[in-house]
């Protein structure tokens, strides 16, 4: 059993200075991640990787029971967590602005050298979740691989599949998400 198994473990089990332990160690990791995530979306938030991590560490601390079982599920979890922090603030500032004045999101991509720039985070967002309800490993694919920064053979160890498989989900995700944002921004 890895030491952050055993700190998930002890604070299931009410050792409440196991949660602080745990943060600690993989405070660095969390670092990662919410850098990771923060650089895919600057100009839409003003939070930082620290506050995030704090976020994170505030709504997980709420929870009766610690989510995940080993490092992995518990890095995933986290990973989650930011991405829904994230956009809970990106919504919510652009309530602020009464939807008027939103930050617009250009990306290119490779499908016929278009350019979309009427594309905002919460289309991505949504799109996800469309992604979610069709193909549930291949939204966790990109959920781990985009948002929590793993690598394809973390990924297959994590989902207890080949890394082949990921890999092919990595690439139907991707194609899925290009075409629907392609014709989210041309509409």
């Amino acid at each position: 059993m890895g030491e952050v198994t055993q700190l998930l473990e002890d604070a299931r089990q009410g050792d409440k200075g196991a949660m602080e332990r745990l943060y600690a160690r993989v405070y660095s990791e969390l670092s990662v991640i919410a850098k990771s995530q923060l650089a895919r979306q600057s100009p839409l938030t003003l939070i930082d990787a620290p506050a995030l991590i704090n976020e994170v560490y505030l709504k997980l601390s709420r929870q009766d029971c610690l989510p995940g079982h080993d490092r992995g599920t518990f890095l995933g979890y986290a990973a989650r967590a930011m991405r829904s922090i994230i956009i809970d603030y990106v919504r919510a500032r652009g309530a602020e602005r009464r939807g008027g004045d939103q930050l617009k999101v250009t990306l290119a991509t490779d499908i016929e050298n278009k350019e979309f720039t009427e594309l905002s985070f919460e289309d991505l967002s949504s799109e996800l979740e469309s992604l979610h309800r069709i193909d549930e490993r291949a939204y966790r694919v990109v959920e781990l691989r985009f948002f929590g920064g793993m690598e394809i053979e973390e990924i297959a160890t994590f989902l207890d599949t080949s890394p082949a498989t990921v890999k092919r989900d990595w690439t139907k995700a991707r194609m899925f998400l290009r075409h629907r944002l392609a014709n989210a921004a041309s509409t």
